[in-house]
């Protein structure tokens, strides 16, 4: 069983590692298959999929039981769905909308124990792995393991880009890229592009300034060379839904081509 956090470790040694969304496959051992096929890390979406918590436990056992990184989002960056997900097993933690310095403060808080957080305590469980340690061991080991990421998605959130950047207990910092253009109002227009790599900029700007990490989506080679380029060393390369759409898509139009040849 693994007890470092091989997510956090490679993210505070610069190291750039590939993951991707998992928005549909539920299976638990579908963790074997994306470390099988390389991947550093899977993030789990619960904010735009029907994963339980029940479901997100499972995985999140066998994650830790394999040492292959998992990360969550949560549905909220509220206290409920940090605390029920950390205490869960779940170490790495992707939380949306954090539009101001206040709500990136209250999920460092809760994302750790004091002195660093007000994060509850919960006794021994899977986020112990059912080991009782003494209390102080336990927390500072805790507090030491868990990894932060905030979503900046709105304009709002950019107004207070230092201030946000500069939260103790945040690791790193990312972008929502369609939340963000629908803000901004260029979502689906010429200027999305552009718009979207400006903001990554500043984004990258005050992550180095205040010694965070950053992560970055992209579902591309090409993306994923230019995210690099840009300063991110968290990469979420595309998502299960749309690898297996595209895998599909390419595989029947080659056979339905090749019939047709036959025809």
């Amino acid at each position: 069983m693994a007890d470092e956090n091989l997510y956090r470790v490679r993210a505070e040694r610069g190291e750039v590692q590939i993951g991707t969304w998992v928005n549909m496959i539920r299976t638990p051992s579908f963790l074997m298959l994306l470390r099988a096929a390389g991947l550093d890390f899977a993030r789990i979406d619960m904010e735009h999929s029907p994963f339980s918590m029940e479901t997100v436990a499972d995985m999140a056992a066998l994650a830790r039981a394999m040492n292959f990184p998992m990360v969550v989002r949560p549905p909220d960056g509220n206290r409920e769905w940090i605390t029920r997900l950390l205490d869960a097993g779940v170490w790495n933690l992707h939380v949306p909308q954090v539009d101001t310095p206040e709500q990136a403060r209250d999920v460092a808080a809760a994302c750790r124990y004091a002195p660093l957080g007000e994060r509850g305590m919960a006794g021994f469980g899977p986020h112990t792995e059912y080991v009782a340690r003494p209390l102080a061991e336990h927390t500072a080991h805790a507090n030491a393991r868990v990894h932060v990421t905030i979503m900046l998605e709105s304009k709002r959130a950019f107004a207070k880009l230092d201030e946000i950047a500069a939260t103790p207990g945040i690791d790193a910092l990312t972008i929502g890229p369609t939340d963000l253009a629908q803000d901004l109002g260029v979502l689906g227009t010429p200027g999305q592009a552009a718009a979207l790599d400006e903001h990554r900029q500043r984004l990258v700007a005050a992550a180095r300034k205040h010694g965070k990490a950053v992560a970055m989506l992209t579902d591309s080679v090409d993306g994923v060379r230019h995210m690099v380029e840009l300063g991110a060393t968290i990469i979420n390369y595309s998502s299960d839904t749309s690898m297996l759409r595209s895998g599909y898509s390419t595989a029947v139009g080659e056979i339905r081509r090749a019939l047709k040849a036959r025809a």
